[in-house]
């Protein structure tokens, strides 16, 4: 299974929607806290763009040498409609403040650093603490920029390939209700969960033979995963 450092690195770098929240900004409008762009430095250090007048830049830059206390939280929403469908959150707090490199950027947006202090991850897997080292050395999963579509064609395309694998479980399997959907509502490079909702609604994981590398691996394991529900 993916690490929690693993986890959190790849919400972060997802499309996930995420908000900042500064102490003593209450009255901002979430939407005003929410970066243009994210991304994760060499040395773990999360870089947020925002519009040059919002309030998380008026902050970053009132505060100059002192330390900005900010908290970034992350939102992961599974893009297939399922009960339940908030898959995680992450939350990573730290310092903030305006990095210098603006020459970088166009006008009107301003970059903010993040130096994380600490970070946390609940999801699927579970709750988990995450200490910046490994947050910095941990690696996004290679499926993450191509997840939703893929969810949304494994739904949309393969419905009954998906509701096979149900045979996969056992006596569980044989256990549910007739009539029960099978939604996925999570891949990566591990394998697949899906969500089993009617009268009875549960996860369950399906693992890959090996992790993959890319969509083209990924092909491969899935066919694999049908063919053993195929029988």
């Amino acid at each position: 299974m993916p690490s929690a450092a693993e986890r959190t690195r790849t919400l972060v770098q997802s499309t996930c929607s995420a908000v900042l929240i500064i102490p003593g900004l209450d009255g901002a409008l979430p939407y005003q806290l929410m970066p243009d762009l994210r991304s994760v430095g060499p040395d773990g250090e999360v870089f947020l763009v925002f519009a040059t007048d919002s309030p998380a830049v008026r902050a970053a830059t009132h505060a100059q040498d002192d330390e900005l206390n900010a908290v970034l939280e992350i939102t992961d929403v599974a893009p297939v409609s399922v009960p339940h469908r908030i898959r995680g959150r992450a939350w990573l707090s730290g310092w903030l403040t305006r990095d210098p490199e603006q020459a970088a950027m166009e006008p009107g947006r301003t970059l903010l650093r993040l130096e994380v202090g600490e970070a946390c991850v609940d999801d699927l897997w579970g709750a988990d603490q995450v200490e910046p080292e490994e947050f910095a050395s941990a690696a996004a999963d290679p499926l993450i920029e191509h997840e939703a579509e893929l969810l949304q064609h494994l739904h949309a395309a393969h419905a009954a390939e998906v509701q096979s694998l149900r045979g996969l479980l056992g006596e569980r399997g044989e256990s549910t209700t007739a009539g029960t959907a099978a939604v996925p509502v999570a891949i990566d490079r591990f394998g697949l969960r899906v969500r089993f909702t009617g009268v009875q609604c549960f996860d369950a994981r399906f693992d890959f033979p090996e992790p993959v590398r890319d969509v083209n691996e990924l092909r491969y394991a899935m066919h694999t995963l049908f063919d053993a529900a195929a029988g």
